[in-house]
Order: C-alpha cells, then sequence, then structure tokens
C-alpha cells in the first residue's frame, strides 16, 4: 500500500496590508496610546484657551504696536508648541515600546521584511496623529477665537491664511510624531530618545537665539520646530520662513530621518 506524505505548505511572508492591520491593532490596544493622546489633546486645547484669555484680560494694557502685530490665528494655536510633546513621544513609544518588551523579535518574525514593517507602523502613527491634530488643531482654533470675539479680535476661516495655518497645525504634529518614530528606530531606548526629540525641538529654537548676525537669523529660521511652527502664522516675518517652505523643510527633516532610520533598521540584529 503506498504511504502518503503530507507536506507543510510554506506559509507566505506577511503582506503590507498584515502588517498594517496588526500595527493598527497595537496602537490601539495599547494603553500607552490612549493616555499619549489624551495628554496632547488637553495640553494643547487647554493652553490655547488659557493663554486667549489671559491676552484678552491684558489686551487694553497693550501698546499699539504689539497689538498692530497680533496674529489671532496663531496665537489661538500655540497650545500645539507644548502639546507636540505628547505627540511626540507617541511617536518614539510606537517603536521602542517593543525593543523595551522584546516584541520586536516577533513582529520581525512575523513581518521580516524591515522596509515593510517600518512603512507600515509609520502610515498606522501618521494616519492616526493627522486625524487627531486636526481635530485638536481645529478645536483650539474656534475656543480661541470665540474668546477673542470678545474684544473683535477674532478671524474666520475665510480670512486669508487662517484654513491653510489650522490645517498646518495637524501636518505639524503628525511630522512630529513621525520625526520622533525616526529618532526611536535609531536609538531603540524610550528616555534617550524623548530626551533627543525634545532637545531637537525646544533646546536648539533656544540655543538659536544666542547666535548672532545674519548667519544666525538664518540658523534659526531652518531649525525643525521653528521651521515647522511658520506653517500656522497667518502675518509671516522676516524671521521665519513662509508658512509652506517652512513646513517643506521640516518635512525634509523628517523624511532624512526616516531613510536614515531604515538603512540602520535594516542593518543591525533586533
Amino acid at each position: 500500500m503506498a504511504t502518503i506524505v503530507e507536506r507543510d505548505t510554506p506559509t507566505p511572508p506577511a503582506s503590507f496590508a498584515d502588517a498594517f492591520a496588526a500595527e493598527w491593532i497595537k496602537i490601539r490596544t495599547v494603553r500607552s496610546t490612549f493616555w499619549t493622546l489624551l495628554a496632547g489633546i488637553l495640553v494643547t486645547i487647554g493652553l490655547s484657551v488659557l493663554l486667549a484669555s489671559f491676552f484678552v484680560s491684558a489686551y487694553d494694557q497693550l501698546n499699539p504696536q504689539d497689538k498692530a502685530q497680533f496674529d489671532p490665528t496663531a496665537y489661538g494655536l500655540v497650545g500645539i508648541n507644548f502639546g507636540m510633546v505628547a505627540f511626540g513621544v507617541l511617536g518614539v513609544l510606537v517603536i521602542t515600546g517593543e525593543y523595551a518588551t522584546g516584541m520586536i523579535r516577533t513582529s520581525l518574525t512575523a513581518v521580516p521584511r524591515r522596509p515593510r514593517l517600518l512603512a507600515a507602523k509609520a502610515l498606522v502613527l501618521g494616519l492616526v496623529v493627522l486625524v487627531v491634530g486636526e481635530a485638536v488643531a481645529f478645536a483650539a482654533y474656534f475656543l480661541s477665537q470665540l474668546i477673542f470675539a470678545s474684544k473683535n479680535l477674532d478671524e474666520g476661516l475665510g480670512h486669508h491664511g487662517v484654513l491653510r495655518a489650522v490645517i498646518g497645525g495637524g501636518l505639524y504634529l503628525t511630522l512630529i510624531a513621525l520625526f520622533a518614530l525616526a529618532i526611536g528606530t535609531l536609538l531603540r531606548h524610550t528616555a534617550g530618545s524623548v530626551t533627543t526629540v525634545l532637545g531637537l525641538l525646544f533646546v536648539l529654537p533656544i540655543i538659536g537665539t544666542f547666535l548672532p548676525g545674519d548667519l544666525g537669523r538664518t540658523i534659526r529660521k531652518l531649525l525643525p520646530s521653528n521651521a515647522g511652527g511658520a506653517v500656522m502664522s497667518t502675518r509671516p516675518t522676516a524671521d521665519s520662513l513662509s508658512p509652506w517652505t517652512g513646513i517643506g523643510v521640516f518635512a525634509l527633516y523628517t523624511v532624512v530621518l526616516l531613510v536614515i532610520a531604515l538603512v540602520v533598521f535594516q542593518k543591525r540584529d533586533a
């Protein structure tokens, strides 16, 4: 009697759709995602509203020059400059959390093609932060304009540059999260990655203020957070890049970092 030999059918490699689905499950089921996003939402909207209230209460004491230079839209989105910390932390945790728990080995076993895995992480993170970031930016804008309306300082979305600035706020937060993902991929350590992100986004602009002359002014314009934040202004000044140029420069920083992170991710062991 002939013996029937059963052969195992090789399991096909995970597709990009599989990797995307897995990363979506991870990011929405990990508690840190919820709490980090909540912190970003509360800080961004809360500080925008609080600082708008302080400005309105002190408006009558301002000199005419300060009143003339006031940008209601940029001021109404000022909370993004603080809430971005939470979105940066989320970008770091998406990758360093797996290194901390050892889950990165499981992820690489399931999706051995590292470019596919990192691309899936970046796409899921980018989409989540884009949706939340745009919602937060519009909420901060509308609430702050309600406060400014008490002094007839509010600007509607139809004013020149306002809609672009608000949408740009959400794009800025998205790029920050991806920027942080690249840093986290390079360093693989949560505390070190968060410290590096904060240093690049917060400390560098402080150092830049001490750089003298035209060279110092040019460098300040090109620093990551200064360049990206320019998109939220409706009254660009000589000390900042134009809105789309600024966000373009920050996007370039982010893309270059992600490419470097991918090269390093492919070459080293998990």
